[in-house]
């Protein structure tokens, strides 16, 4: 079940470097969602970081777009 530990992901986001932990059914999705809507990760990854309150995660914020976008499928 290592699957469902998070995993360290490599982003830059609005020209900073970061990392976030996510799961590796997440990133799928994530990653899925990206090349769905015509965006890099990394653009993707900076939208959701600009429109996420201060005090929620980017990891959070990416796995709470994910369950939405699936949800609204």
């Amino acid at each position: 079940m290592s699957e469902y530990r998070p995993k360290k992901r490599s982003l830059m986001l609005n020209g900073h470097k970061t990392s976030v932990s996510v799961e590796e059914p997440f990133w799928i999705y994530f990653c899925k969602l990206a090349n769905e809507k015509d965006l890099s990760i990394n653009a993707l990854a900076s939208d959701i970081d600009l429109k996420r309150a201060s005090d929620v995660g980017l990891a959070t914020s990416i796995r709470i777009f994910c369950l939405n976008e699936a949800q609204n499928n």
